[in-house]
């Protein structure tokens, strides 16, 4: 669904910490409904600066993680406190005020036939999955998840899915290791399957790599700073594999793997 024009005002209605995670949740009556891999600007309607004089951030992109009822629908965003803007959302509690722009972006499409849906994910990556995997269910598809995190405590994110298989980096929960492992034995089992992956740069790559090799089709949905979220800045150019370039704001952020020679970091 296209986004109406301008930002709206939302209220939030919960917040819950989830390990090293905040989930925030806001019913949002202005809005269409987001199609899963899609994505909202957000900015926290007081205190949305920084310096002596307030200075104000730019808004931060972040994929919705879920969007819940219809009447209006409730949408949920994931995020980890890695800068003062992140910070600053994650202080957010029920009653605050949060400024949206969205729906935005191309999210992911259904499995062709006779191809089974796997979903790789890192961190905050986790995000995106949650709603392609609720809609994927809802269609009487299976929809099982592979997730990466640093430790146990990013770990618990996983619970945001449908029994989801763990890696760590730490081997405190799960798999030792990075999630590829996971993914490599999957792809070798040999049933046909498409990947639907988010997470940091270097993950994007290596699940971009793996699948070329095993000429496996993959969506990834890519991560970039976004400035305005209508492809005006071109902010969040990336290039592709016949040396042209995309915008991730509109022309993704969920791309076809076979575009790009190679996942940039940003």
């Amino acid at each position: 669904m296209s986004a109406p024009f301008g930002r709206r005002r939302l209220t939030i209605g919960g917040a819950r910490r989830v390990g090293a995670y905040v989930v925030l949740a806001a019913p949002d009556p202005g809005g269409p409904a987001p199609e899963p891999g899609q994505f909202y600007m957000l900015a926290a309607a007081e205190r949305w600066g920084g310096g002596e004089d307030e200075r104000p951030f730019l808004p931060r992109a972040f994929s919705v993680l879920r969007a819940t009822g219809t009447d209006p629908p409730t949408l949920e965003f994931m995020l980890e406190d890695v800068g003062p803007g992140t910070r600053r959302l994650g202080e957010l509690v029920p009653g605050d005020g949060l400024w949206v722009t969205g729906p935005l972006g191309q999210g992911f499409t259904a499995p062709g036939e006779g191809r089974r849906a796997l979903l790789c994910g890192g961190g905050v990556g986790t995000a995106p999955l949650a709603i392609w995997q609720d809609a994927l269910l809802a269609s009487g598809r299976e929809a099982p998840a592979l997730l990466g995190f640093r430790d146990g405590e990013h770990a618990e994110g996983a619970g945001l899915l449908r029994d989801a298989r763990v890696a760590t980096d730490d081997g405190s929960t799960g798999h030792h290791g990075p999630v590829t492992d996971l993914l490599v034995a999957e792809l070798d089992a040999g049933t046909p399957a498409i990947v639907y992956a988010c997470g940091p740069p270097g993950m994007l790559e290596a699940v971009r790599a793996l699948c070329e090799a095993r000429a496996v089709p993959a969506q990834l949905a890519l991560e970039s700073g976004m400035a305005c979220g209508f492809g005006a800045c071109f902010g969040c150019v990336v290039p592709t594999r016949d040396g042209s370039y995309v915008r991730l704001c509109v022309d993704g952020p969920v791309l076809d793997a076979e575009l790009l020679a190679g996942v940039p970091a940003h």
